[in-house]
């Protein structure tokens, strides 16, 4: 005897909107205000707090998202998803201004393109730090120098 397809959820629209929004993330524009610098500051240096992943010490500013150690952020910091975030917020969000320039209050302008770096870790910094060392190495010009010759 076949199997009968169970469909008792076909009509719950109230379920599909639960699944929906369960897991929403920050917008665009959400994270702009958070990228100022006096709100950017309050972000990355929070208090303990036990409710949240790492103890709400490891934060990307640009994803709106917590992590549990410094390593993983880092690792974060390499994905695909965190790349692909900082692309999206190098153009301006959309704003009242420019909707009331595009209903024809205003002259048109482009929006304007910012560059968007990756947030400063401790270990970055180190890292960091240590590049440019090797990079003013007198060893390093001599064998860049060899490999002119």
């Amino acid at each position: 005897m076949p199997y009968k397809r169970k469909k008792y959820h076909v009509g719950d629209t109230h379920l599909k909107k639960r699944w929906r929004v369960r897991n929403r993330k920050k917008d665009l524009d959400e994270i702009d205000v958070d990228l100022k610098e006096e709100n950017a500051e309050k972000l990355l240096n929070q208090d303990v707090n036990l409710d949240i992943p790492g103890a709400a010490q490891h934060y990307c500013l640009h994803c709106a998202r917590y992590f549990i150690e410094e390593r993983a952020l880092s690792e974060h910091f390499k994905t695909k998803v965190h790349k692909r975030r900082l692309k999206a917020l190098e153009l301006e969000p959309y704003s009242i201004e420019e909707s009331e320039r595009a209903g024809g209050y205003g002259s048109f302008k482009l929006p304007t393109k910012r560059k968007i770096f990756t947030q400063n870790s401790d270990k970055q910094d180190i890292t960091d730090r240590d590049d440019e060392v090797l990079e003013d190495s007198p060893n390093k010009r001599k064998k860049t120098d060899e490999n002119d010759a």
